[in-house]
């Protein structure tokens, strides 16, 4: 099979839809999230990993601890050979060795590990299967040598069981209790604290509400509950008692440092290959859930291997909704199936990785990563859509984020937040024409209820009660960059790029009123839009470029008269995409922001980075400097660029587009470090000493948005009020491209061909302009595009 892209450390095989790693020792932890949507695990190419149910913060399984160095914390099988008292584990962490052969495949919903040591080759596929709480090990294990081989596996991890890091050790140890089923063959282990107040709202004074199991389908010769009896006083897991005398104690109780370990004996002839199937999971108490049931749906070989089937097929038919074929394979291999995995497993289901634990839903955060499904299932969106708008207040107040199982939620002043859920609803609405979506009706967070409409007008009100003297939108605590948190605290600072995004909701909502026969509303928002297009040409122009916002004092931030940060990227682009520039202005404004802000690893948050902190902005002059959204790439705001470099007709859109794709930046591994199937966070800047690293990724907003520049900006296929707008902006040695495009229900069957001429033929009949909105009667439509 072709090896695509490959590098010393791995490369992309089945036409990308599996990472292929070639060694352990990667510059980072390269990691797989895999989740079913309530519970997942997270784990990496040394073998490392976590799971959790629900909230990966609040309902941690399994203990973990971030340390990107090292990543010695996780869930691991080890192999003993019983006549020579060799071990070793697999994957790799944490015994380590040099094995024979390593290939770990990172696929999409499922991680392969094959490796051989000492004769022994392993094959260890984990999965979470569709709808169950639980995560499959389905372990094979072959004796390559010649000699016959007697061999225990002993599993191990350990137990967390609610909020995690459980820092504080040695006191929710005490709360632990883990015994063994020997009639079931599983450990089961239970927690009498949990830190989420009760019903009564009191602290400290809950039960952990599930319960957690591990088992094998061969019967344990022993089983171990114990800590310091598996590892030994002052031992480590690299080296640990339990496998350097062979055997397991069965200590279980409530008085343990608590942990889980089978030990599983075999013998192997020549060749002979036998399998195990390892479960990991964790029931809800005092439901239908049953760890007996669940067991039994994956106890043998067939089942589950029937389980990952199903697993795969759920993921190739949600994924190939929509679909690219361009002269790129790097291109199609993003916008085929890691972005998309990306956003959903990483960032809408699972809602964490390594860079940064999570669990929670961030306001405006899942609510733009469920774009993505406007693209493959549109009733997911909206379930999104509505699941946040429940998460407002009557005032029109949003939660910055808050907690599922908990509910517990943080309300403040960053004043983006439930601006995005209009924006969301209209992008759902010109994707769908689903109208009926503003009749839903919603409760709110302090009683009564609204329709979905109320609920957005609600939000668009009070952002436009919040304006200065001059016209424009305070800050409050923060905008987009919540590290502009100093900016307004003393309710007068002001943002330029909030404005733009304003300005853009405005115009597209009055609209959605009109639609609505909200005429009197119609009104007031195009005149409140006109009037913010004025002040932000009057007060945000700063000659050559916007300004980014105004602190208290009525100081500019990202202007010529500063000394840093000079010119911020959102300020430019967002007055391109939403047409609050002049056309003269855009040109300017475009011009600086290439001129200053794109460079070779992609287009710059701002420019230059803070070299000490400003108490009056923010913790984002805090960070060092080149570094996150100080002066480096965020990846986030880079794809907003390319949006604007395609509406702009900058021949150079694909150049930079493709200046901070994964596949092409993993191709100096040593440099870039992440991974280079999924998008990170940010990219050092010019500023760092490590300029062109990448960090943070998996769990980043930018997945969706970067899958979205592809589609609406380099390809031009735009969902607008009247249709699919066709507008390509296909890099100059691209003569063909084919899309297939969920769109109203339908499937657009689109190919674009490069003759000197444009036109649109829908159906094979020619039509005027460069919109298409097929009304018959066909699921499939065909669209021939020739630009």
């Amino acid at each position: 099979m072709e090896r695509l892209f490959e590098t010393k450390y791995g490369y992309f095989k089945d036409n990308g839809k599996e990472y292929v790693i070639k060694t352990p020792k990667t510059p980072r932890p390269w990691v797989n999230v895999i989740s079913n949507g309530d519970y997942g695990l997270v784990i990496s190419n040394t073998g490392s990993s976590y799971s959790f149910r629900t909230h990966a913060s609040l309902n941690r399984i399994t203990r973990w601890n971030q340390d990107l160095i090292k990543d010695d914390w996780g869930k691991y099988i080890y192999i003993r050979d019983n006549e020579t008292k060799e071990f070793w584990s697999i994957p790799w962490k944490p015994v380590c060795k040099d094995y024979e052969d390593f290939e770990l495949i990172h696929g999409i919903g499922y991680s392969i590990f094959n490796t051989k040591y000492y004769g022994i080759r392993s094959e260890f596929t984990i999965f979470v299967p569709i709808n169950d709480p639980v995560e499959i090990w389905l372990l094979r294990i072959k004796n390559e040598s010649s000699k016959t081989k007697h061999l225990s596996l002993f599993t191990y991890l350990e137990w967390n069981l609610g909020a995690s890091p459980d820092w504080h050790r040695e006191f929710h140890k005490t709360f632990i209790e883990t015994y063994f089923n020997k009639e079931g063959n599983y450990i089961f282990s239970k927690k009498r604290l949990w830190e989420i107040p009760n019903e009564k709202g009191q602290h400290w004074n809950r039960d952990w509400e599930y319960t957690a199991f591990h088992w094998a389908n061969i019967p344990a010769i022993e089983a171990e509950g114990s800590k310091e009896e598996f590892i030994g006083m002052f031992g480590d897991l690299k080296s640990p008692k339990a496998l350097i005398e062979g055997r397991l104690t069965n200590t279980f109780g409530k008085w343990e440092d608590d942990i889980a370990s089978l030990r599983i004996d075999l013998t192997l002839n020549p060749l002979e290959e036998k399998t195990i199937v390892f479960a990991l999971g964790a029931i809800k108490n005092n439901s239908d859930e049953s760890i007996e049931r669940i067991v039994e749906r994956y106890n043998t070989e067939d089942k589950v291997e029937k389980a990952l089937i199903d697993v795969k097929k759920m993921w190739e038919d949600l994924l190939s909704k929509t679909m690219v074929e361009t002269p790129d394979p790097a291109f199609n291999i993003m916008n085929n199936y890691w972005l998309k995995y990306q956003a959903i497993s990483g960032r809408l289901w699972a809602r964490t990785a390594y860079y940064q634990l999570g669990g929670a839903y961030g306001f405006r955060d899942q609510l733009q990563d469920s774009q993505i499904f406007l693209y493959l299932n549109p009733e997911r969106t909206k379930d999104q859509i509505k699941l946040h708008a429940r998460h407002q207040f009557s005032d029109g107040y949003v939660y910055h984020w808050w907690h599922p199982i908990s509910e517990i939620g943080h309300r403040n002043e960053i004043s983006d937040n439930r601006l995005w859920l209009p924006f969301l609803v209209i992008r759902y609405l010109k994707n769908t024409d689903d109208w009926s979506i503003l009749h839903e009706m919603i409760p709110y967070l302090d009683g009564r209820s609204g329709t979905l409409y109320e609920h957005c007008c609600k939000a668009i009100d009070l952002s436009l009660k919040k304006f200065s003297n001059r016209g424009l939108p305070l800050i409050g605590d923060g905008d987009w960059n919540d590290g502009m948190n100093a900016v307004g605290t003393g309710g007068k600072g002001e943002s330029i790029w909030l404005a733009h995004f304003l300005y853009g909701i405005l115009i597209d909502f009055a609209k959605v009123s009109e639609k609505h026969k909200d005429y009197e509303r119609v009104n007031y928002y195009l005149k409140r839009a006109e009037e913010l297009k004025e002040a932000i040409n009057s007060y945000g122009w700063d000659g050559e470029w916007y300004i980014r916002a105004f602190k208290d004092s009525g100081e500019p931030i990202g202007s010529k008269a500063c000394k840093e940060g000079k010119i911020f990227l959102n300020a430019q682009t967002w007055a391109i995409l939403n047409d609050t520039a002049p056309e003269e202005r855009k040109k300017k404004a475009y011009n600086s922001a290439k001129n200053y802000l794109f460079r070779e690893f992609g287009p710059l948050l701002f420019y230059p980075a803070y070299t000490s902190p400003d108490p009056e902005i923010g913790y984002l002059t805090r960070y060092a400097p080149g570094v996150r959204e100080n002066g480096g790439l965020y990846t986030h705001a880079g794809c907003w660029a390319v949006l604007a470099s395609c509406k702009m007709k900058d021949r150079d859109a694909y150049k930079i587009y493709k200046s901070f794709m994964p596949i092409y930046r993993g191709l100096e591994p040593d440099l870039y470090k992440a991974e280079p199937y999924v998008t990170c966070g940010n990219v050092d800047g010019p500023d760092s000493k490590y300029f062109g690293r990448g960090g943070w990724s998996w769990y980043t907003g930018s997945a969706c948005w970067y899958f979205i520049s592809a589609m609406e900006g380099i390809l031009g296929i735009i969902p607008t009020w009247e249709g699919l707008k066709i507008d390509p902006n296909l890099p100059e040695d691209w003569n063909e491209v084919k899309v297939k495009r969920l769109f109203r229900g339908k499937v657009y069957e689109i190919s674009i061909k490069r003759l000197g001429k444009f036109e649109i033929f829908l159906e094979g009949e020619r039509i005027e302009g460069d919109i298409v909105n097929y009304q018959g009667p066909k699921d499939v439509v065909k669209v021939e595009v020739y630009i």
